[in-house]
């Protein structure tokens, strides 16, 4: 085990109706006038605004609102924050919605006490962990990218497509969240499967390490690995399953908090890989994650197959004794789960056809670097075969 820091100043408030404490929340966290930002529609049509701006009124918080954040959110809504903020001299953020809505509150949060390009901190040519940020709070709709209890911000520079994950120790950690499992019963089935899909990865970009004796760490992230897997089913179901519903939204921020994580090198290339494909075909983040696991996991069963065959016994119970037989039958079951939840596994069950693997190796390599990966150094010849076997799902 190396030596770590850890430290999760978010505090969470989980469970029914509490959306209602928004505004002493945010008034505890020291502000009085804030940006609200949230997604489209649904955060209307549900009444959970009108909730949260009532919550917010009785703190007497004032409150100029950012709405319509996309998926997969673009540096020209961030812009558009950070010159509102500064023109009406707002001293914090509250996020109604999922990891866009929070990833982009974060990056305004950044930007604005910096002096210049908030992009600066996304191509590292300025440190987010030395940085100051505006406070953040979270009203969390959606389980699935964890940005409730992270450091992290994923946000897409419009102009070369260039999709980046900026990861804080502390700097963008919100200052509180707040959990409603039944926020959730209405989502539609679509995302609730790709939240399944992204908060998986995020446990197994930890798991899956070159670090020994992490036997704690490990036990963590394959426990929550199994509750998912047992869980999920029962919220295809019943989508208004309040206890599936709320085992699968802990999951979700505890996947993403940094636990799973304590003491070990992680890895984070299916993610970077990832970014790439939803930055120049628009898919969803978690849906994208379905395709490219399998398709790594498969190359590291034929490269470095001892932590694969790990993951295949202990999380689907593979009774093989040989290693890269034991972790190819783990990337059957785990492909079996992902097709069990609707969710597709080939680029062409993303809607990609005839996906340009060219441009994604080089845009993934001019983002990252020419040798990447923390649990198996990968050159430009190694992701290429690895989104090749995305095309078909092949082991």
């Amino acid at each position: 085990m190396d030596n770590f820091t850890y430290c999760t100043p978010t505090r969470y408030l989980f469970g029914k109706d509490t959306e209602n404490q928004a505004g002493k929340m945010t008034a505890e966290m020291g502000c009085k006038n804030i940006m609200l930002v949230y997604g489209h529609g649904s955060v209307v049509r549900s009444g959970l605004l009108d909730r949260v701006k009532k919550s917010l009124d009785q703190a007497n918080i004032t409150y100029t609102e950012l709405s319509g954040i996309d998926p997969n959110p673009t540096d020209d809504r961030v812009y558009e924050g950070i010159e509102i903020v500064r023109q009406k001299n707002i001293d914090g953020f509250l996020a109604v919605g999922g990891g866009s809505v929070i990833d982009t509150a974060k990056a305004i949060a950044l930007g604005v006490p910096y002096d210049g390009d908030f992009w600066d901190f996304y191509s590292g040519k300025a440190n987010a962990n030395t940085a100051t940020a505006l406070p953040v709070g979270v009203v969390l709709t959606i389980p699935a990218a964890g940005s409730e209890g992270s450091g992290n911000s994923v946000i897409t520079r419009k102009e070369g497509l260039h999709k980046i994950s900026l990861r804080t120790d502390f700097t963008l950690r919100p200052k509180f969240a707040i959990l409603n499992p039944e926020l959730t019963f209405t989502l539609p089935q679509s995302q609730t499967v790709a939240g399944i899909a992204d908060m998986m990865a995020h446990i197994m970009e930890r798991y899956f390490t070159p670090t020994t004796d992490v036997e704690v760490t490990d036990r963590i992230s394959e426990g929550i690995l199994k509750a998912i897997i047992e869980e999920a089913p029962k919220v295809i179901a019943r989508p208004d399953d309040y206890q599936a519903r709320a085992n699968i939204m802990w999951a979700g921020t505890m996947a993403h908090n940094g636990i799973c994580g304590c003491g070990r090198v992680e890895d984070w290339v299916s993610h970077a890989m990832e970014h790439e494909i939803s930055a120049v075909y628009g898919v969803t983040h978690g849906a994208g994650l379905a395709v490219v696991f399998p398709a790594w996991l498969t190359f590291m069963a034929n490269h470095a197959s001892a932590k694969p065959a790990q993951f295949a016994r202990r999380v689907f119970g593979v009774n093989n004794h040989d290693d890269k037989s034991a972790a190819l039958e783990g990337i059957t079951a785990l492909r079996g789960f992902f097709l069990s939840l609707g969710l597709p596994v080939t680029f062409g069950m993303l809607g990609i056809e005839t996906p340009d693997i060219d441009l994604l190796v080089k845009k993934l390599h001019e983002n990252k670097g020419e040798i990447i990966g923390g649990y198996y150094r990968l050159t430009q010849a190694d992701t290429y075969e690895i989104y090749k076997m995305m095309l078909n799902g092949d082991i």
